[in-house]
């Protein structure tokens, strides 16, 4: 499969994991949560509003919509309802009746995704009624019919309650693909001006994302200072990160590239960022046979940190309004200098990779343990080479450095937003998933 839009029958079938082996016999509800997911997954890089705030922000909710569908049930699971910003108490299910997990699962999943991917086009929309239709039958095979109806009318309640709750969230709708439609472009060299000749990216993508509500942090938490003082004197520390930034890329190695485009995640070429995360979870999940109460705990923590990531990261992005290295090298340095990757249109500090990257790294260790070894396969179908790693840590490094190997990062940038990725998954890490 290439970098391409993928049509109905590819979507259906990257999503219905399984579906003809287990033709005979009712889907568990693992089986569901993991289809819903790869079309998740591949929606992300379907639907054109889906930069990888928005996207993390998609799965977040899914994760959410996931953990709660299983901790409503039997188990040890405890609801995040009083945890997570504004999330009041969840409807509960009818004391003394019968459910089916798996339908509760595939009603909630299913209405969630048709909610969150609403603007997808027509291949989407077609690709999520097709799943719906047959994850529905197969989990309705030898169901009684009235413990179905319960079962899917719960799932729906529990996913409407949570849409309900993302929609005070100041992220619901995303007009003019993310772009501003007016905004002032900063004074003074040290600002972000565009950096592209294409007429949408003239103004910045997301200017008021940083105001979104999170998840589980606090709405100001884990702040960072300025970035180094600008400065076009060659002794000064801003110059001589722009000349790491030119020298590395004048003197990049083959290794180096392969890391830049391992980690480019680029929108609407990939499962962006987030996506890329969360499919390393799922490779696990199915490396290990990850039993279905941590995977959904994993897939809550995990999508609640890296979307706390992008609110915190686009809020100091837009304080501090930095511009990106191609426009001061070009103006200081060598103006007719490139990167290797195209240039984000928004300001550059702290780079967005590195603090997601290290929030998901922070979150998966504290569930699966410091030298957690795995071998990341997600741009595989892209024609990207495998990439294995022996500790999450270490790949969430990876990613960072990625970024001034790409040519778009400053050092700062990318160490800074390291640290607020630590401090931003620490409440993510802090949720009380267990009774």
């Amino acid at each position: 499969m290439s970098r391409k839009r993928l049509s109905v029958a590819a979507m259906v079938l990257l999503a219905s994991f399984g579906g003809a082996a287990r033709a005979a016999e009712a889907l568990g509800p693992q089986d569901v949560l993991r289809s819903w997911y790869k079309l998740s997954l591949a929606l992300v890089r379907h639907t054109p509003t889906f930069t990888p705030p928005v996207a993390s922000r998609a799965l977040a909710y899914l994760g959410v919509t996931a953990f709660e569908s299983v901790a409503s049930g039997p188990g040890d699971l405890r609801s995040l309802a009083g945890q997570l910003n504004e999330l009041e108490s969840l409807p509960k299910r009818e004391a003394g009746q019968a459910y089916s997990e798996a339908a509760v699962m595939q009603a909630a999943m299913a209405f969630a995704t048709r909610r969150l991917f609403a603007n997808t086009g027509p291949t989407g929309q077609h690709a999520m009624a097709a799943l719906e239709t047959k994850l529905r039958a197969d989990v309705a095979r030898a169901l009684d019919p009235e413990i179905l109806a319960r079962s899917e009318a719960y799932g729906e309640a529990l996913a409407k309650h949570l849409l309900a709750w993302s929609q005070g969230d100041n992220g619901a709708v995303v007009e003019n693909m993310g772009f501003a439609t007016s905004y002032a472009v900063s004074a003074g060299a040290a600002h972000w001006t565009p950096t592209s000749a294409i007429r949408l990216q003239q103004f910045p993508l997301l200017p008021g994302w940083g105001a979104n509500r999170p998840f589980a942090m606090p709405a100001a938490a884990c702040s960072l200072p300025p970035p180094p003082d600008y400065s076009e004197d060659k002794a000064s520390e801003f110059y001589k990160q722009a000349l790491e930034v030119y020298q590395t890329r004048q003197n990049l190695t083959a290794e180096q590239s392969a890391v830049a485009r391992f980690w480019s995640d680029d929108a609407m070429l990939s499962v962006t960022p987030p996506g890329h995360w969360i499919d390393i979870a799922w490779q696990i999940f199915d490396r290990d046979q990850v039993a279905l109460p941590k995977a959904v705990d994993v897939l809550a923590r995990l999508g609640i940190a890296e979307a706390d990531a992008f609110i915190g990261c686009w809020r100091v992005k837009y304080q501090y309004d930095l511009l990106r290295p191609l426009t001061y090298i070009h103006r200081v340095v060598d103006p007719k200098w490139e990167p290797l990757l195209n240039t984000p249109p928004f300001p550059e500090y702290p780079s967005g990779h590195s603090t997601q990257s290290a929030a998901a790294a922070a979150v998966l260790t504290s569930l699966f343990g410091e030298n957690f070894a795995f071998r990341d396969e997600t741009g595989k179908a892209d024609g990207l080479a495998p990439r294995s790693f022996a500790s999450f840590a270490e790949a969430a490094n990876e990613a960072g450095l990625s970024r001034l190997y790409g040519g778009i990062h400053f050092r700062a940038g990318i160490e800074r937003g390291m640290a607020q990725g630590q401090c931003i998954a620490a409440f993510a890490i802090a949720l009380r998933t267990l009774r």
